[in-house]
């Protein structure tokens, strides 16, 4: 594909909202991060309630992986993601009123980040099956990529946005977080429903069941090491939980310097998104894959051992842009790999393992950053990434080996 073709993916109608859907969903979901980040700490000074937070954001996706994953695969994909962003909104603007009236407390923030996971264990593996119906297979990398830009563009936006609005008050953050839930449900709405393309489907009679998704994964290679290695390498470096005290305590910096090193991954990954766009990987697309995972761990460590504002915003600009490098490689393998009847299921279950790195990654560093101390807790995560990047290059050589993305 050209340059000019991939530039023109997004005259798409269908993907020009779906893109515009991602923005404003992502971009919600990143203030209520922040806010939630920073009220509770300021109401519990704990490592381990930040630690909290990621695992009751988990919970969901653990729970209705299978649901969730059913009902994308038996229901018009667009209308599963919008009730789920219904719910999101919902909670936004109870969190929001309740911040205004002065009665939320801690409990009521975590069951509101419950309720959050819940919209979000519905609609994220619906959003991600819809787009490989909105364009052909040969434009699905490209796709990835500005879908990406789309969402990186929010992570940059939504905390920065959100560290400003905090200095009015969580309420506000919440309030306009409901906003954007609204558009990304009407945006949807204008959304054509996709006519799912004839891929053949296997014979076997369990291959409609709740359980088919998972069983698909365990018998291809390439799809179960893309998943799990993103599993593994991001519960073992992500560090998002705990930028709160990193902000406070280490680079002695404010909500609004939480809001820049909460966006500033996302900067480095919204570089990457634009350039794979024009220039998507043609060759070796496991190596560089691999490559970006170790930057990931390397820069990670870099975060942990430094005490400046500006070096920390440089690793974290190297660790979203080595991090989206692996994770549109990632995301196109377990699409062009995965027929489309299965893609819910399989979405699903990669959303959990998505969930699993992410949230339970955060609870992980909150522990550690508890009881080992805020450096140890990066550095050494930082270390365990570069060891799971070696087993995995060894474990599964048919992925390491992977040249090109597509079959062509």
């Amino acid at each position: 594909m050209t340059t000019s073709e991939s530039t023109s993916i997004l005259a798409n109608r269908d993907v020009a909202f779906y893109w515009f859907v991602r923005l404003c969903s992502m971009m919600a979901f990143q203030m209520i991060a922040v806010a939630v980040g920073w009220q509770v700490y300021d109401l519990t000074d704990s490592a381990l309630a930040l630690g909290y937070i990621g695992l009751v954001g988990f919970m969901p996706a653990v729970l209705l992986v299978l649901v969730a994953g059913q009902v994308a695969d038996k229901f018009d994909r667009r209308r599963v993601v919008q009730a789920g962003h219904v719910l999101e909104g919902a909670v936004s603007l109870v969190l929001a009123l309740g911040c205004w009236q002065g009665w939320l407390d801690v409990t009521g923030i975590f069951v509101g980040v419950f309720l959050v996971g819940v919209g979000k264990a519905f609609a994220a593996p619906s959003l991600s099956a819809l787009l490989p119906a909105l364009v052909r297979p040969d434009e699905l990398p490209q796709a990835v990529s500005a879908t990406s830009a789309a969402m990186q563009s929010a992570v940059i936006l939504g905390p920065a946005l959100g560290g400003f609005l905090y200095l009015a008050g969580p309420g506000a953050v919440y309030g306009v977080s409901a906003l954007l839930f609204a558009a990304s449900i009407t945006l949807l709405g204008v959304i054509r429903r996709p006519r799912a393309p004839e891929i053949p489907v296997s014979p076997d009679p369990e291959a409609g069941s709740v359980f088919a998704g998972i069983r698909y994964i365990r018998h291809q290679p390439v799809v179960l090491g893309a998943i799990s290695l993103d599993l593994f390498a991001v519960l073992l470096g992500g560090a998002t939980a705990i930028l709160p005290i990193i902000a406070r305590d280490l680079v002695h910096t404010g909500p609004i310097g939480l809001g820049f090193l909460r966006a500033a991954p996302a900067v480095g990954a919204l570089a990457v998104s634009f350039w794979l766009a024009r220039r998507p990987i043609e060759r070796r697309a496991g190596h560089v894959m691999f490559a970006g995972v170790a930057v990931f761990g390397l820069a990670t460590v870099v975060l942990g051992l430094s005490e400046s504002l500006a070096l920390s915003l440089i690793a974290l600009l190297v660790l979203g842009a080595a991090d989206m490098l692996s994770v549109v490689i990632r995301a196109s393998l377990v699409q062009l790999e995965t027929p489309d009847p299965m893609r819910g299921r399989v979405n699903a279950v990669n959303y959990l393992f998505i969930g699993a790195s992410n949230q339970l990654g955060e609870f992980r560093s909150g522990v550690t950053a508890a009881w080992f101390g805020l450096v140890p807790s990066i550095v050494l995560g930082g270390v365990g990434t570069l060891v799971v990047v070696g087993l995995w290059m060894w474990w599964f050589p048919a992925l390491a080996a992977r040249d090109r993305l597509t079959s062509k």
